[in-house]
């Protein structure tokens, strides 16, 4: 074998499926170019058409759901499971946030952002549960924290709070399922270059540039750069990691906000 037979063989996912919420846009899509470039079968459960301005190459298929109707949901899972045969790694990427101070949050979107950052996050490990652990491979299970698990954002309490839960749970379910054949980590993504941040950088030029200061390497990451990540602990390079939080933030946590 030479070296390159080496590293295919390392990174390769042919074989393997899986479901990636969210991935009809933003990190999510990043995440699923990566992972079907490699070999992998991705499904995408999401409430929105996924965008074509970045297509897939590769094998991704698109199912409508709301991630927070859990019969829907089960009933997607089953049928991956009942088309392909098995499943082998769950992306939680969906999520969603509301900028508000916290003395005057709204109660209704208080508990939307726990039921899709958090609980949806909960339900989704469990539902595909008896399924990862009878992965051919190692079963896989990577969840999107965010540099809010770890410093403060002003106007996102709630946010926060979610994506230190999803820490939690990451941690709790990797020492709860260690001889299950499951592998579970998270990656916590710093300021990358989505739809949504250029709307709001266009609208407001200065919080551009104050976002743009804010990484060590003096630029926004691309989403494909979280799919490299995600890729990695999918891969045969990770088989001894389980219960960690792997930021990807050129560097922004190395002098926080």
């Amino acid at each position: 074998m030479n070296s390159q037979e080496y590293i295919n063989q390392l990174f390769s996912l042919e074989g393997h499926v899986g479901i990636v919420t969210g991935a009809s846009r933003g990190l999510g899509l990043g995440t699923a170019q990566v992972l079907t470039r490699a070999g992998a079968t991705v499904y995408n459960l999401d409430m929105a058409e996924r965008s074509q301005e970045k297509p897939v190459e590769g094998n991704m298929t698109d199912i409508l759901v709301d991630l927070t109707d859990r019969a829907a949901v089960k009933e997607a899972v089953e049928g991956i499971v009942r088309k392909e045969g098995h499943l082998d790694f769950l992306v939680n990427n969906a999520g969603i946030t509301f900028k508000c101070r916290a003395e005057e949050f709204p109660l209704e979107k208080y508990r939307k952002i726990q039921d899709i950052n958090l609980e949806t996050v909960f339900e989704m490990c469990r539902m595909c549960y008896p399924y990862l652990k009878d992965s051919r491979y190692i079963g896989r299970i990577v969840s999107i924290t965010s540099m809010a698990a770890y410093l403060g954002h002003s106007g996102t309490v709630p946010y926060c709070m979610t994506k230190s839960g999803v820490k939690g749970l990451t941690i709790g379910l990797a020492e709860e399922w260690k001889n299950d054949n499951i592998l579970v980590n998270s990656v916590a993504p710093g300021w990358f270059s989505t739809k949504l941040n250029q709307e709001l950088y266009r609208q407001n030029p200065e919080r551009h540039k104050a976002a743009l200061a804010k990484p060590t390497l003096g630029r926004f990451g691309d989403p494909v750069e979280i799919g490299y990540m995600i890729l990695f602990l999918l891969s045969q390079c990770s088989t001894y990691l389980t219960g960690q939080d792997f930021a990807v933030d050129g560097g922004a946590l190395t002098h926080g906000f």
